[in-house]
C-alpha cells in the first residue's frame, strides 16, 4: 500500500490556559490572528494563515476542568508538528498496515465566522498513540471544510509570512527520532545534515538536531528545555522581506531579536519559548 505523501497542514504553539497572553505576542510579532476558535474537543484556538500552511496558537480555556487538559501537561512552545490529510480514513488504514502506531480518526468541529454568517468547520485527524513521540504531538489532519479555513483575507500579515520553511526538533539520537517519518513517509524522505537528520515535508521540513547543533544555529535565543531531553524547538517562516518582518517587531515593541543578511531571529522568550526565525 502506497504511504501517504508528506505535505505540511499546520505548526502548533501550546500556551496552556494563558491563550490571551500568546495571541498578544503573536499580533505583536506581526501576525494576523484569526477570531477565537472553540472546538467541540474543549480547547481554544487562533490561526495565523499562509498559503498552503497555518501556525495554530492552542490553549485550554482559564480555569478548565475537563477537556483538552492534556494540553496543561506539555510546557508552553512548540508542540504539535501536523500533516495533511485527503482521506483520514486512508490516512489511517495506510499507515497501521506499515505497523506505525497510531489512533483511529478522531472528528470534531469548530464554529467559524465568514460574512457574518457562522459555520461550523469540520475536521478528522489521526494522532500518533500516546507516548510514542517523547516531545509533542504529531499527527495529520483531514479538513471537509477548507474554504472555512483558507481564507484571503486571513493570509496578510504585517511581518510579512508566506509560509512556514521549517520546524526544529532536538533529540540526543537524530537518527533514532528520524526512524518514525522513515515509517511514515519512505526512507527517502529522510537526509542527513549537519548535528542530525531532516525530514523532508513537501516544501517545507522537519530538522531534527542535537541541543549542540541547536545552540550552534542559535546561541541564547533557544528555549528553556525545562529539563526535557527531547523537545520541538522553534520554527521557520518565509517572508517576503526580512526588513518588513523587523519592522514588524519594532512596531509590536519586540525585544531583543537580532538581524544578519537575510535572517532574523526572535529569541524563544519573546515568543511563548520558542524560537522563531524569519528568512526570505
Amino acid at each position: 500500500m502506497t504511504l501517504p505523501a508528506a505535505t505540511l497542514d499546520h505548526v502548533v504553539i501550546n500556551a496552556r490556559d494563558d491563550m490571551d497572553r500568546a495571541a498578544d505576542i503573536y499580533r505583536r510579532l506581526g501576525f494576523t490572528l484569526t477570531e477565537r476558535g472553540y472546538h467541540s474537543l474543549g480547547s481554544i484556538n487562533h490561526l495565523a494563515m499562509f498559503g498552503t500552511d497555518y501556525l495554530e496558537l492552542i490553549a485550554v480555556p482559564k480555569g478548565a476542568t475537563t477537556g483538552r487538559m492534556d494540553l496543561m501537561t506539555f510546557p508552553f512552545g512548540l508542540n504539535g508538528l501536523v500533516f495533511g490529510s485527503e482521506d483520514s480514513a486512508v490516512t489511517y488504514e495506510s499507515l497501521a498496515k506499515v505497523g506505525v502506531p497510531i489512533d483511529p480518526p478522531v472528528e470534531f468541529t469548530r464554529p467559524v465566522k465568514v460574512a457574518g454568517k457562522e459555520h461550523d468547520a469540520r475536521f478528522r485527524t489521526v494522532r500518533m498513540k500516546a507516548g510514542v513521540v517523547p516531545y509533542g504531538r504529531i499527527y495529520y489532519c483531514h479538513h471537509f471544510t477548507r474554504e472555512l479555513v483558507w481564507r484571503d483575507e486571513w493570509r496578510h500579515h504585517a511581518n510579512g509570512t508566506v509560509a512556514v520553511v521549517r520546524a526544529l526538533i532536538v533529540e540526543p539520537d537524530p537518527a533514532a527520532g528520524a526512524k518514525l517519518y522513515a515509517d511514515m513517509f519512505g526512507v527517502e524522505a529522510v537526509r542527513d545534515i549537519k548535528g542530525g537528520k531532516s525530514v523532508v515535508i513537501a516544501n517545507s521540513r522537519f530538522d531534527i538536531v542535537t541541543e549542540a547543533e541547536l545552540k550552534s544555529q542559535f546561541g541564547d535565543a533557544v528555549p528553556d528545555a525545562e529539563g526535557r531531553k527531547a523537545y520541538m524547538a522553534g520554527l521557520t517562516f518565509r517572508t517576503v522581506s526580512v526588513a518588513k518582518a523587523a519592522r514588524a517587531l519594532q512596531e509590536g515593541k519586540i525585544e531583543g531579536a537580532v538581524q544578519t543578511s537575510g535572517r532574523l531571529v526572535v529569541p524563544a522568550k519573546q515568543a511563548m519559548n520558542a524560537v522563531l526565525e524569519f528568512i526570505e
